[in-house]
């Protein structure tokens, strides 16, 4: 994709992930790759912050880095981005054939299906990491941990409007889950609370008009 950047963020990290980034940069397989890191741990919210805000373009694609994610869904992804009619969408990437074990798939269905009742935000799947759209679009929204998971209600109460594309889904090739279905469940459900109490506070007018 020319004129794209790669940014990294290393969420504090005890590994040697950056000294293989570092490797991929020397070597010239990423020469302009971007390696951004945080002095401890904050959490997934507070890096793809910390990427989003350091980004140069206009749009932004999310991908995490353990694999799962193929990056050749990015063309299909953008150009329902620039396509679309009106306001720029989000556009969230659904995980068609999962390739997770069974009680992972299961939660997740449990997690999707409470989350779309409670928010009405019409996203069958916001677990996924592959995630488009304009970068001004993400800066306005309140910063909290877990906020990725809830990018469809909270741009859709600021007018942007959703669209799904169904995406590849691999196998993990590095790294661990750092949930279980145990946490991801009680910190889910907090969390959902608490945007239904920021959607319900929120009063964000759809037109102004200048006289």
């Amino acid at each position: 994709m020319p004129g794209a950047e790669v940014i990294f963020v290393d969420d504090g990290s005890t590994d040697d992930t950056v000294a293989q980034l570092e490797a991929v940069r020397r070597d010239g397989i990423l020469p302009d790759l971007r390696i951004l890191g945080h002095d401890t741990v904050y959490g997934k919210s507070a890096g793809l912050r910390t990427g989003i805000e350091a980004a140069r373009g206009e749009w932004v694609i999310l991908m995490d880095g353990d694999g799962q994610d193929n990056p050749a869904d990015f063309a299909a992804m953008l150009e329902m981005c620039r396509m679309a009619k009106g306001r720029a969408p989000l556009v969230v990437g659904v995980r068609t054939r999962r390739r997770d074990t069974m009680s992972r798939r299961l939660a997740s269905r449990f997690a999707n299906g409470l989350r779309r009742r409670l928010l009405d935000d019409g996203c069958p799947d916001t677990g996924a990491s592959l995630k488009a759209f304009r970068r001004v679009d993400f800066l306005g929204l309140p910063q909290f941990e877990g906020l990725h998971r809830f990018l469809p209600s909270l741009m859709g109460r600021r007018g942007v409007p959703l669209a799904c594309l169904s995406v590849d889904h691999r196998t993990r090739l590095h790294g661990s889950s750092k949930y279980t279905n145990l946490n991801r469940a009680i910190v889910g459900i907090r969390d959902i609370l608490g945007v239904m109490w920021l959607n319900n506070r929120a009063r964000i007018p759809k037109r102004v008009t200048e006289r």
